[in-house]
């Protein structure tokens, strides 16, 4: 853990802090997901499941860092162009600003936003949250390094225990980013209850920055997730030794593959681990025991894709009016700036 150097409401030195969650009174989903539950849950349904938090163990992250590079990988370079564009349309909207991300990951989009308010010369406090904490604490220790002045309290944990334990903030305007459209990875059951938590956690007039992939043929969305080199190969099949060292499991990757598909009804990709040998896998730590079948298929991963105006609508109907919305060019990816 890295030590605070000095109060974080003090804007003159680099303070650095980065917090592990432990929450005392932790809700029904964190107890779930603490003791593994939701494993036990998803691998006893038909079709079989695994939440897509288990991707993002150290590894995991490292593996997400290298497919947002790959040239089949279309919304990383598209959402960073358009923030490159309008970052300082952001932070003059804006203002001086404490800026919380979900999913920080190594935080390089964040820093166009980041070197627009410098430009500003507003001051401004960053709060990275992930579930990684190897890749959290690197990526603070570089900004930390980057951006001389600039605050940061890195949280390790899910979005939900975050968004539960940001401090007050000392700014006029808390701005909550959630890039990436890592919004798709939700359920429409999901993406409601994480609005609501959202809206609890902004004082009014804060503000939230969302991107979202769009709509668009499957002929550009598939090869996005079945990448030549196989990246996204293998960072869907290190969710299973990320599940092996978590909870004593016994998976042998060798007999399972990644497919990704494009679901057109739904306007969703799906990631799957398909199974080539009929066998048991043993989750010491859960005593749990798991038959496998040949030809069956785990879901590791939805990613939706949004239509722009409707995804406005639905935002709207739930407390975050729209200040402004870009797209690129293409009208690949969109990116909103909503305020309660």
């Amino acid at each position: 853990m890295i030590p605070v150097t000095a109060p974080l409401n003090v804007l003159k030195a680099n303070p650095l802090e980065i917090v592990r969650i432990a929450s005392d009174r932790p809700s029904a989903a964190e107890i779930t997901s603490n003791h593994g539950e939701d494993i036990v849950w998803g691998l006893t349904q038909n079709p079989k499941s695994i939440p897509p938090k288990y991707f993002y163990d150290d590894r995991g992250s490292d593996l997400f860092e290298q497919i947002c590079e790959l040239p089949e990988y279309y919304p990383t370079r598209t959402e960073a162009a358009i923030l490159a564009q309008y970052a300082g349309e952001i932070a003059q909207i804006t203002g001086p600003s404490e800026l919380v991300e979900l999913g920080s990951g190594s935080s390089s989009k964040t820093r166009l936003l980041l070197d627009a308010y410098q430009g500003l010369g507003h001051p401004s406090m960053y709060v990275p949250i992930d579930v990684s904490g190897g890749i959290l604490e690197a990526s603070a220790k570089q900004l930390a390094q980057e951006y001389p002045g600039l605050h940061i309290r890195g949280l390790v944990g899910t979005y939900e225990q975050a968004l539960l334990h940001l401090p007050p903030t000392k700014f006029a305007s808390r701005v909550i980013i959630f890039l990436g459209s890592s919004l798709g990875n939700f359920t429409p059951e999901e993406c409601d209850r994480f609005f609501e938590e959202i809206h609890i956690a902004l004082r009014e007039e804060d503000y939230f920055l969302l991107g979202v992939d769009l709509q668009k043929p499957h002929h550009i969305l598939e090869p996005a997730y079945n990448d030549a080199q196989g990246v996204t190969a293998e960072f869907n099949l290190n969710m299973l030794s990320h599940l092996n060292w978590r909870f004593g499991g016994n998976f042998n990757l060798n007999l399972f593959s990644h497919e990704a598909i494009y679901n057109q009804e739904a306007s969703q990709i799906e990631m799957y681990l398909n199974c080539h040998k009929s066998h048991q896998v043993r989750l010491e730590k859960l005593d749990f025991t798991v038959q496998f079948s040949a030809g069956e298929s785990i879901l590791t991963e939805i990613s939706r894709k949004f239509d722009f105006a409707h995804k406005q609508e639905y935002l709207k109907d739930r407390g975050l009016k729209l200040v402004k919305a870009w797209t690129d060019p293409k009208e690949w990816f969109g990116l909103l700036l909503c305020q309660k």
